[in-house]
């Protein structure tokens, strides 16, 4: 069951303890790669250890991040996510901070229903972005995730380096239950290595629509190059089973597996547009509460979404909620 954004604060807060990560065995390596490698000064390193005494510890979230719905939903469920207010939002978005989107398009190559779609999904256009303290977030999972705490210590590291260089107060900043940040839900590392200042208001601030959408756009270009937005090319295409899957067919993967061509001449897949035989794609199976599946070819570009969030119903749903409001904006363009 996916707890509601409004009881989380109440939940953390029935169950959270304070923590003083700074005598964990890994806050002492911690410290000494702030020290090596962001040369933090021992004032610096001083007020790091402040900051993990005041962790407050919520195991809760680890199991939060085990069970996020992308892993435990059916897709009919899932893409209960794309409706009406987040479509409607999506328009207006596209409509309030026109300049902003048409020029990370022309930057990036990104569609300005793409980057709306992203800050849709994340956090309704800017609204909900957060409850967690970040450090709290990053400290437990951090120090205590049983399989993931080697990606949370990183972004633990990054945070502090994060509040030093951007001047932000580490035990007032709010994010999600993983710890990322702003409209555009930026983990630490990304937030110093990919946001942009597209408002010239002189800083970074993902907080602000203008700068989470062009952080957006270069993220898509820049995170990985090698699968870099590929401008002017769709993320999904709908197809239909004729027969079924030989066992070992790939399905839900990381990257496209095929090409086109290879795989419709097979006859397991059909669709209704010509795409070039070459063209690399993957297949999407969603499952439905009815116990049937439905079928998708994946491009180039719903692969580069799932850097973004590495889960194929999160990118469906970018991805859906993108042509849905660039449909809805072409039907009240009529």
């Amino acid at each position: 069951m996916r707890i509601p954004l409004a009881l989380v604060p109440l939940l953390l807060l029935s169950t959270s303890a304070l923590a003083d990560y700074s005598g964990h065995p890994k806050a002492a390596a911690l410290l000494e790669k702030l020290r090596q490698e962001h040369g933090f000064s021992a004032a610096e390193l001083d007020s790091v250890k402040a900051a993990l005494t005041q962790a407050q510890r919520l195991p809760q979230l680890v199991e939060m991040e085990q069970k996020a719905p992308e892993r435990t939903e059916t897709w009919t469920r899932y893409s209960a996510r794309i409706d009406k207010s987040r479509i409607d939002g999506g328009v207006a978005l596209l409509r309030d901070q026109q300049p902003f989107l048409d020029r990370a398009e022309e930057e990036f190559g990104v569609p300005p229903a793409a980057i709306a779609a992203i800050l849709g999904i994340e956090t309704r256009y800017g609204r909900i972005t957060g409850s967690i303290r970040v450090l709290d977030a990053l400290a437990t999972q951090g120090f205590e995730h049983p399989t993931r705490s080697a990606f949370f210590s990183s972004e633990l590291e990054h945070f502090f380096v994060f509040c030093r260089d951007f001047r932000m107060d580490p035990v007032a900043m709010k994010g999600s239950y993983a710890g990322a940040m702003g409209a555009a839900q930026f983990m630490p590392s990304n937030y110093r290595r990919l946001s942009l200042d597209y408002d010239g208001s002189g800083g970074r601030d993902l907080w602000t629509l203008p700068d989470a959408i062009g952080s957006i756009g270069n993220y898509f270009v820049r995170y990985r190059p090698s699968q870099a937005w590929q401008r002017g090319e769709p993320l999904i295409i709908p197809a239909r089973l004729l027969a079924p899957l030989p066992a070992g067919t790939e399905v839900n993967g990381k990257a496209t597996a095929y090409n086109a061509g290879a795989l419709l001449r097979a006859g397991f897949l059909a669709i209704d547009v010509n795409l070039p035989p070459d063209t690399p794609v993957g297949i999407i199976q969603l499952p439905l509460d009815d116990g049937s599946q439905e079928y998708w070819l994946a491009l180039h570009n719903f692969y580069t979404v799932m850097t973004y969030n590495p889960r194929t119903f999160y990118a469906m749903a970018v991805a859906q909620l993108a042509q849905r409001i660039q449909q809805q904006l072409a039907a009240e363009a009529r």
